[in-house]
């Protein structure tokens, strides 16, 4: 598995007109519900007026984001790395780089990532922190 796309954002940074954040220095969190799922939310909604926000997601291998909804937010999957499934309103969907996604909001979906992981960005409309 070729983590090197993943690990560039993991190390990138944001540039902003006046100033640049760099995502080394924002930690990783660990999902509040879901074992072996962490986020780094490297585009917040301090940035971004709360009108968007983006996260890198890593899932552990065999590890799952189970069946949820937002409320508010559309969410997109953009894969980097790793396969994995995603249930997206009943419709099952093979993740693998270059897939994305979009659940508009209210709509049930999870995520289950395969043995090798699963690596990608989650974006949220509007931010969802």
């Amino acid at each position: 598995m070729n983590l090197s796309v993943f690990e560039s954002f993991n190390n990138g940074q944001l540039c902003l007109p006046n100033k640049t954040i760099s995502f080394t220095d924002i930690e990783w969190s660990k999902h509040p519900v879901f074992e072996g799922v962490e986020l780094k939310h490297i585009v917040t909604s301090k940035e971004t007026d709360g009108e968007y926000s983006y996260h890198l997601v890593r899932i552990a291998p065999n590890k799952s984001i189970l069946d949820h909804i937002h409320e508010t937010q559309l969410e997109t999957h953009e894969v980097i790395a790793g396969e994995g499934i995603c249930i997206n309103d009943g419709c099952k969907l093979v993740y693998k780089p270059g897939v994305i996604s979009i659940m508009p909001s209210k709509i049930h979906h999870e995520v289950h990532a395969s043995e090798t992981g699963l690596y990608m960005f989650a974006k949220f409309f509007p931010a969802l922190c």
